[in-house]
């Protein structure tokens, strides 16, 4: 269970994962030591499950963000692990879910160029087996950034 203290902290880190204990202390009216040890329980608890650095994508190449809806042409569980396997394979591939409605997967892809896409989407998805159709959207505008998860108490 989280008290108002655990659930200030996680909204903390996740504005900034690099506060130190003293910092996270200092904001929370606690010693460094009790900031710390709070922060280690949240992680050995699962709460916390690990720290990233964000990274501009045009300074490393990076310039087409798109999302790929991709529909099976049938449900077998073999081709459904199979493309799971791929998709691990894939950089360009930052994030995928399974859905409900017409779409089996929708996958948020980062590629160089249009070139990239039209790779990734003609020559890794489409020739997979299951694979009966993906419609990509190419994202013009991000209006929000990834923003952290809306933690309450």
């Amino acid at each position: 269970m989280l008290d108002a203290i655990d659930t200030r902290l996680l909204q903390l880190v996740q504005a900034n994962a690099m506060l130190t204990a003293q910092d996270l202390g200092a904001a929370l009216n606690l010693s460094a030591s009790q900031a710390a040890r709070r922060r280690q329980r949240l992680e050995a608890e699962g709460f916390v499950t690990g720290y990233a650095a964000r990274i501009d994508p045009a300074r490393v190449g990076l310039t087409v963000q798109a999302f790929i809806q991709v529909q099976f042409a049938r449900h077998d569980p073999e081709l459904a692990r199979s493309f799971a396997t791929l998709i691990a394979t894939l950089p360009e591939v930052i994030s995928a879910w399974t859905l409900t409605g017409e779409a089996d997967y929708l996958l948020r892809v980062w590629c160089a160029d249009l070139a990239g896409l039209n790779h990734l989407i003609h020559e890794r998805l489409l020739p997979h087996p299951a694979v009966a159709r993906v419609q990509s959207q190419i994202v013009m505008d991000q209006l929000k950034a990834d923003a952290p998860l809306p933690i309450r108490v």
